[in-house]
């Protein structure tokens, strides 16, 4: 199946960007785009998490409840972002001008792959060790990792977002990064003008 972006992560960030490109297929320049994200779940730091400092999220709400909630907004909100449940990615390889990713039980095709995974070791995916680094903003006895990047751009139509990217963990630092991500991707999509998506009462 092929892709024109496809996030890897089911997370904040990757659901949040997930959200924001999903807001905008509607709009002429990305109505035809194939948008799809892995959301493996079984490793985001928000299964055990309790929220009582985020703004709009009613205190003491657990972050599992919202990794369920977010799939379900998205799904209702947005159906043309196709959710891929129940796989793990294996490998990423850079292939005729896209990238292979290659999961325990399928394989896809994307111009563009945003990687939205947690900071902690060991990482699996085959494919980005070239890219990864010490974590810059976490504690270093925690001995956490990132990906070398630069405003979320790792490589040409390679990003990252959210603790990967090396942000601190705090839930809305990395829906802000996985925002940030796709209005940088609807950029590019809108002929490289500045995009952003509001929706309006």
């Amino acid at each position: 199946m092929n892709f024109d972006v496809l996030i890897i992560g089911g997370g904040v960030s990757g659901l949040q960007c997930a959200l924001v490109l999903g807001s905008a297929l509607q709009k002429p320049f990305a109505m035809h785009k194939k948008t799809g994200i892995i959301t493996h779940q079984k490793a985001s730091h928000l299964q055990n998490a309790l929220f009582n400092n985020v703004l709009g999220i009613s205190p003491k709400t657990l972050g599992k409840n919202i990794l369920i909630s977010g799939k379900d907004q998205l799904a209702q909100l947005y159906p043309e972002v196709l959710q891929i449940e129940k796989e793990k990615v294996l490998s990423i390889e850079e292939f005729e001008n896209n990238f292979k990713i290659v999961t325990n039980k399928s394989e896809y095709i994307s111009k563009t792959v945003v990687l939205a995974l947690n900071y902690a070791k060991p990482l699996t995916i085959k494919g980005l060790e070239k890219y990864l680094e010490p974590h810059q903003r976490a504690n270093p006895s925690k001995d956490r990792i990132q990906l070398k990047n630069k405003d979320f751009l790792i490589k040409k139509d390679l990003y990252c977002c959210g603790t990967i990217a090396g942000l601190r963990s705090q839930f809305a630092i990395a829906a802000g990064s996985g925002a940030s991500v796709a209005t940088d991707i609807l950029t590019l999509w809108n002929n490289n003008i500045p995009t952003k998506v509001h929706d309006k009462a």
